[in-house]
């Protein structure tokens, strides 16, 4: 299944509900290629990251390996950030 930014717009209460929805398709088997930008459901929901920044792979693998990767953190949160 592929779900491109299904996220957007909605409450934080909705976005429970979703994470929750996939989770389950998920548990029964399904690939599930998920882009998205709200960090606390790619957490809960990934178990391998791709990150691309303007069309370049600069970083995969586990999502919390991914997410202490400098390029990552500077190309979505911004060099001061990093720093």
């Amino acid at each position: 299944m592929l779900l491109d930014e299904v996220l957007s717009g909605l409450t934080p209460s909705e976005i429970d509900e979703a994470i929750a929805l996939i989770r389950r398709i998920r548990d029964q088997g399904a690939t599930i290629v998920f882009v998205e930008h709200v960090m606390r459901a790619v957490m809960a929901l990934t178990d391998r990251i791709i990150v691309l920044n303007h069309g370049k792979l600069i970083a995969q693998g586990h999502a919390n390996e991914v997410m202490q990767d400098a390029e990552v953190v500077s190309a979505y949160l911004g060099k001061a950030a990093y720093a």
